[in-house]
């Protein structure tokens, strides 16, 4: 592998670039003094920097590293579906459950729970989420980050300082720490509007050189044929079409309607017209993503295969295609990119994390009589300790018997998401479901997915006694399907006697944006015909 030429102007680029984002971010959030402030930005956010700030927190190294590995090796393209079929989930949530949510003025949806079910609902949730954030998403997104830099960064000394994947993972952490703690949800926000804007600029400038490399548009369709199909087989292990058809639906309607580190910026909305907007704008820029991650990832198997060894594997592909095809003065923007893809998807946990902390635990149940300004401050200080441990676990990450990072991150979220949307979608739906129906949902979930894991997982560790293979989306499929019956038999035995009314914010506009039902089914044409396009 060449070493990388890494100009001074590619270096001036990128600390130019860093330092206009962070000093423009501070200043913006510099009066962050309640909760409300901190959390959710006074929620005062429009449609633009919903969108964006969206898709920056989620458009990270887990889709440059995770994703494009993945396009890279066995599912191909066929892995867009959770791009693709995230456009049509975001449709729905705009529309059918943002109102419900903008209208109860909550600050975390584990609150939301608390007014729908109980208490213990919400203890639960905020227990379970705090946990996956901070030992899988975090973890990985630091790992990812620490991953890019050193494949970047190979056989060369900056400073006279060797490069390992250590200490690759406290920059990372160190640089998203530092507007994280200072601004809070506001300044998240106003970051991702150059972060969001320079991956979707990056990425295509990538994928136009790329094509070059590969000799044409047309040559990269015939040569990658079997890469290029969106319906995979039964028994593939990855993403299997049975998938599609049910399972893949959990993950991403958790993902987009009641993760909060994707839609705490949703809740900070300065009108549901404004909300709406702020999803349907990031749907339509996930109709493009693939084709700025994927399509890499292909074009590295293609022209680099036999460099994909050792620990990473294809998770190299898309740092193999910086390093070899972007030419001297376009890596320092590129880098810059990649670099703000992973501080703003770090930042977006970590705040979302230390949100739920201490409105949902540290307020509830250890000092109830908080102050504002303290609030800030529990904040700020669980951002960090958070940060530490996310590090601390990161480089365990590169171990082969994961493998993978993106399955890794879809593998552990299953002991969460299919009973946290569960317990949402039944509660929505069923008007009379009680306290136990949710609370059982939250119990169960772990103990189902995790009896599934170890008997009929695809992870090596459990191969000796493992019954048979199922897909792991399948798995969170079949999780779903026990708690939903668990569920409805709680409340056909003990239903409530009036439905629960939720509270309901006054003196805000809950007028809908009259365009979202057309702009939605836009979305969804879009994605049906990209499926008959690569059938």
């Amino acid at each position: 592998m060449e070493q990388i030429l890494f100009g001074w102007y590619d270096g001036l680029i990128f600390f130019i670039f860093f330092l206009i984002v962070v000093a423009f971010s501070m200043y913006k959030s510099r009066k962050e003094k309640t909760g409300e402030d901190y959390f959710l930005a006074g929620r005062q956010l429009i449609w633009p920097l919903i969108g964006l700030s969206m898709i920056a927190a989620n458009i990270s190294t887990e889709q440059f590293v995770g994703m494009s590995g993945q396009g890279a090796g066995s599912a191909g393209l066929a892995i867009a579906s959770y791009e693709w079929m995230a456009a049509i989930t975001m449709v729905i949530v705009a529309i059918f459950l943002l109102p419900h949510f903008l209208r109860a003025g909550i600050y975390t949806f584990p609150e939301f729970l608390e007014y729908r079910y109980s208490p213990t609902a919400r203890n639960l949730m905020a227990f379970y989420t705090v946990l996956i954030y901070v030992f899988v998403l975090i973890a990985s997104v630091v790992y990812t980050g620490g991953l890019t830099i050193t494949t970047l960064f190979s056989g060369i000394r900056p400073f006279g300082i060797e490069v390992t994947l250590t200490k690759a993972v406290w920059l990372v952490g160190i640089i998203a720490a530092i507007y994280t703690i200072w601004g809070g949800l506001k300044g998240i926000a106003w970051a991702d509007l150059f972060f969001g804007s320079s991956l979707i600029l990056g990425g295509v400038i990538t994928l136009i050189i790329g094509f070059g490399k590969v000799g044409g548009v047309g040559n990269f369709l015939e040569v990658n044929q079997d890469k290029l199909h969106m319906i995979l087989p039964a028994d593939h292990p990855v993403l299997p079409w049975t998938a599609l058809v049910f399972g893949l639906w959990l993950p991403n309607f958790y993902y987009w309607s009641v993760n909060q580190f994707i839609t705490q910026r949703t809740l900070a909305a300065k009108s549901l017209r404004e909300g709406q907007l702020g999803i349907i704008f990031a749907s339509f820029l996930k109709l493009i993503t693939p084709f700025i991650i994927i399509f890499p990832g292909i074009m590295a198997w293609q022209l680099y295969k036999g460099q994909m060894t050792g620990p990473s594997g294809t998770d190299a592909a898309f740092p193999l295609i910086i390093r070899n095809i972007i030419p001297s003065g376009f890596r320092g923007f590129i880098f810059a990119a990649i670099g703000g893809a992973v501080i703003s998807s770090l930042a977006s946990m970590l705040n979302s994390a230390s949100t739920i902390f201490t409105m949902d635990i540290f307020k509830r149940m250890i000092n109830k009589d908080i102050s504002q300004e303290k609030i800030v401050t529990t904040g700020r200080i669980s951002t960090f300790v958070f940060l530490v441990i996310g590090c601390l676990i990161a480089p365990i990450l590169a171990s082969p018997a994961l493998k993978g990072i993106f399955t890794y991150l879809q593998e552990f979220q299953g002991f969460i998401s299919p009973g946290i949307l569960a317990a949402f979608a039944f509660g929505f739906i069923f008007k009379r479901a009680p306290k136990a129906a949710g609370v059982s949902a939250l119990v169960l979930n772990p103990i189902i997915y995790g009896i599934l894991l170890v008997f009929c997982g695809t992870l090596p560790v459990f191969e000796n006694i493992q019954i048979v293979q199922i897909a792991f989306l399948n798995r969170m499929a079949i999780t779903f399907i026990i708690i939903v019956i668990v569920m409805s038999v709680i409340t056909l035995i003990k239903p409530l006697d009036k439905p629960v009314i939720m509270p309901e914010r006054k003196e805000f506009d809950m007028k809908a944006a009259p365009a979202v039902k057309w702009l939605g089914a836009t979305v969804i044409v879009v994605v049906l015909l990209l499926y008959v396009i690569f059938w």
